[in-house]
C-alpha cells in the first residue's frame, strides 16, 4: 500500500496540471473533423481516429443542477456541461465560421454577452459568445 503525505489545502488547485472534458456525439468522427479542420485546434491522434484536441484558456461557471441534464458513471451521478467558445469579436469569428460554409444562429444580447450558436455536422450545437463580464481566463497563465 502507498502511503500519501496530506497535502496543504492551498496547493491542490496548483496540483491539477489540466481539465479534460468530454462533448457526447451522435457523429464524432464528423465532429471530431469539425473541431480539426473549421476551427482548427491542433490534437494528438490516440489511434484509430481518436483526436483529442488542445483548447484555449477555460473557466468553469457552476450553475444549478437540471435533472433532465443528469449524467451517470461508474455508479456516481456526474456533473454535465455545455461548452460555449469564448472570442474577443463574435461578430469577426462568425464571419469566418460563414467564409468555411458555416452558420451561427441568430446573435442574442445578454446581460453576461453576445452569444449565439453553431451547429456541427452531428446536429448538436456549441455555443459561441463574448463575454461582457470580468473572466478568469488570465487566472492561470503562467
Amino acid at each position: 500500500m502507498v502511503k500519501l503525505r496530506p497535502a496543504s489545502p492551498d496547493i491542490l488547485g496548483r496540483m491539477i496540471i489540466g481539465a479534460h472534458f468530454l462533448l457526447h456525439s451522435r457523429d464524432p468522427e464528423a465532429d471530431r473533423g469539425f473541431f480539426r479542420d473549421i476551427l482548427g485546434f491542433p490534437f494528438v491522434d490516440i489511434g484509430h481516429g481518436w483526436l483529442i484536441f488542445g483548447m484555449p484558456p477555460a473557466e468553469a461557471a457552476i450553475h444549478p443542477f437540471e435533472a433532465s441534464t443528469a449524467l451517470h458513471r461508474m455508479g456516481n451521478e456526474m456533473l454535465s456541461a455545455v461548452l460555449y467558445l469564448m472570442c474577443d469579436d463574435l461578430g469577426a469569428f462568425i464571419a469566418a465560421l460563414q467564409a468555411k460554409n458555416v452558420t451561427c444562429a441568430e446573435i442574442q444580447e445578454t446581460n453576461w454577452g453576445i452569444v449565439t450558436t453553431l451547429s456541427l455536422p452531428s446536429g448538436a450545437s456549441i455555443g459561441l459568445y463574448q463575454p461582457k463580464h470580468a473572466t478568469a481566463l488570465h487566472l492561470n497563465s503562467k
